[in-house]
C-alpha cells in the first residue's frame, strides 16, 4: 500500500514491568520500592516495512493497568486516522484528544488521562520521525519555525508567551543551528547521573559508583535525599569526598518536605556545596517553591518532573519560582505540549535540564533538550539531561553515553520502540519473567 493511504489500523497496549525494587535501582525518600514500569502503545499501520508509532508513559509499578486503560480508551480516537494527515500534522491528533469534552472531564489536561494523550501523540511524533527518515531531534530542528509555532497549543499560556513570540525565537534560534548541528554530532550534550545516588544504596556503593561517575567524565552527579537528616549528612558527605570539590553534586527530595522544611533540611546539607535542590515541596506549591528559593540561594532550585502541565510551568516561570526546569517528555501531552514549555523556558531564560530517571525517559528526552541545543536556545551552558545506567537494552535504539556525554541518535523516529523480546518477557503478569516469579509466590504461599 502506498504511503499516501496508509491508515491507523491498531492500537496495541502493554503493561510492561521491571523489578528494579529487588536491587534497590530507582529508591528514594517517596518511592523506597519502584518497579520502574511503562505503559506502552504501539500505533500499528498498514503502510508495510515495519512503519509503525511506538510511545509510553512512565510509572512505577502498581497502578500501570490503570494508565494502559487510559491509553486503550483513546483508540476510537486514532484506528483508521491517516498515516500522512498524522505525520504532516502530529497537532492535530493532539487536539483532536485533548478537545474530547467527555475525556476532559478527567483532567483537564493533567494525571493519567493526560499522560495517556502524551503517550499516543509521543507514537504519533516517532511515526512522523520514521517516515521522515530522521530521528526526531532532528525533524524539530530542521522544521521550519511557522510549522512548529503550529504544533503548539497557547491557551492559557498567552500572558506569558504569544505566538508571535514563539516565532521570533524559533527564527532567532534558526542562526548557527546548523553549526551547532554539527557540533552536537561531533561532541554529543552534556549528562550527568543519577546512578549513584539512590536512597536505598549503602554508602559503600555509593562512593564506589560517585567515584566511577567521574572517571566515566560526567561532570554532575545527584543524590535522593529527604528520608533522614543525619543520614543524608553523611551520605553527602562520602560523595563529596569521592567526586571532589570540582564536580558538581545535587540532591533531590522527590517532594517530600513541607516548605519551612524544605528550607531547613536543604540549609543544613548547604555545606557541601549542592549545585541544586530537587523537588523540595509538592510540585504544585507554585509559591512554596519560590519561598524555597529566596531562602536556600545560591543552592538552586529545580523542579519539573511531576509538573502537569504547560500552565503550571508558566506559572512557576512567572512568580521567579525555580532556577532549573526539568521537563518530562511522558508527563505532559507529549511533544507538542513540552515544544511549548521549551518556549516558556526560552523566553523567561531559564535553562531545560530534562528528568530522565525512568524506563526510556533518557531514550525520549535527549531529543528534546537536543533540538532546543540546536534551534531555539543555542547552549548547552549549565544545561545537562539526567542519566541512569539501567534498562536501556530494552530498547531498539537505546542512549549512548561517551565521556559523560549523550551521543546524538542518527536513526529515524523517537527512540521509544521497545525489544519485542523484552516485552514478552516483562509484560505483566502473563510475561515468561513475571508468570514464573508468580507461580513461585504462589506455591510459596501454599506451603
Amino acid at each position: 500500500m502506498s504511503f499516501a493511504r496508509a491508515r491507523i489500523t491498531a492500537v496495541d497496549t502493554y503493561d510492561v514491568r521491571f523489578p528494579t525494587s529487588r536491587d534497590l535501582d530507582g529508591s528514594d525518600a517517596m518511592n523506597p520500592d519502584p518497579d520502574y514500569s511503562a505503559a506502552y502503545v504501539v500505533l500499528r499501520t498498514d503502510a508495510g516495512d515495519g512503519l509503525d508509532g511506538h510511545g509510553f508513559v512512565f510509572t512505577i509499578g502498581r497502578g500501570n493497568e490503570v494508565q494502559v486503560a487510559a491509553i486503550d480508551s483513546l483508540r476510537s480516537h486514532v484506528i483508521g486516522c491517516s498515516v500522512a494527515q498524522l505525520c504532516a500534522d502530529p497537532g492535530w491528533i493532539s487536539r483532536r484528544l485533548i478537545a474530547d469534552s467527555q475525556l476532559r472531564w478527567l483532567g483537564p489536561e493533567k494525571g493519567v488521562m493526560h499522560m495517556a494523550i502524551g503517550a499516543v501523540v509521543n507514537a504519533v511524533w516517532d511515526l512522523a520521525a520514521k517516515c521522515a527518515g530522521v530521528p526526531l531531534w532532528r525533524l524539530l530542528a530542521e522544521a521550519e519555525p511557522e510549522w512548529l509555532v503550529s504544533q503548539v497549543d497557547f491557551r492559557y499560556i498567552t500572558d506569558a508567551l504569544s505566538p508571535q513570540r514563539a516565532l521570533e525565537l524559533l527564527r532567532a534560534g534558526r542562526e548557527g543551528a546548523a553549526q551547532r548541528q554539527s557540533e552536537l554530532i561531533r561532541h554529543g550534550y552534556p549528562a550527568y547521573t543519577t546512578s549513584p545516588g539512590w536512597l536505598g544504596y549503602s554508602d559503600e556503593k555509593l562512593e564506589r559508583l560517585a567515584r566511577q561517575a567521574v572517571a566515566d567524565g560526567f561532570g554532575q552527579i545527584k543524590l535522593k535525599v529527604g528520608a533522614d537528616l543525619a543520614d543524608d549528612i553523611r551520605r553527602c558527605r562520602t560523595a563529596r569526598r569521592a567526586i571532589g570539590d570540582d564536580v558538581r553534586m545535587c540532591v533531590d527530595a522527590n517532594q517530600r518536605w513541607n516548605v519551612p522544611e524544605a528550607v531547613e533540611w536543604t540549609n543544613a546539607l548547604a555545606a557541601f556545596g549542592p549545585y541544586w535542590i530537587e523537588e523540595p515541596t509538592s510540585p504544585d506549591d507554585i509559591l512554596g517553591h519560590a519561598t524555597v528559593r529566596s531562602a536556600v540561594a545560591p543552592v538552586k532550585v529545580a523542579t519539573g518532573e511531576h509538573v502537569q502541565n504547560r500552565i503550571v510551568f508558566k506559572q512557576l516561570l512567572q512568580a521567579g519560582a525555580i532556577d532549573v526546569l526539568q521537563l518530562d517528555a511522558a508527563r505532559v501531552g507529549g511533544v507538542n505540549e513540552n515544544l511549548a514549555i521549551l518556549l516558556l523556558a526560552a523566553a523567561f531564560g531559564v535553562p531545560v535540564c530534562p528528568h530522565a530517571g525512568g524506563v526510556g525517559l533518557c531514550e525520549l528526552v535527549q531529543h528534546l533538550a537536543m533540538f532546543d541545543f540546536v534551534a531555539l536556545s543555542g547552549s548547552v551552558e549549565d544545561r545537562v539531561i539526567e542519566y541512569v545506567d539501567h534498562l536501556h537494552e530494552h530498547f531498539i535504539d537505546p542512549v549512548v553515553i561517551h565521556n559523560g556525554h549523550y551521543q546524538a541518535p542518527s536513526r529515524s523516529g523517537f527512540s521509544a520502540q521497545m525489544r519485542q523480546t523484552s516485552v514478552a518477557t516483562y509484560t505483566y503478569p502473563g510475561g515468561s519473567f513475571w508468570a514464573a516469579d508468580l507461580a513461585v509466590t504462589s506455591s510459596s504461599a501454599d506451603r
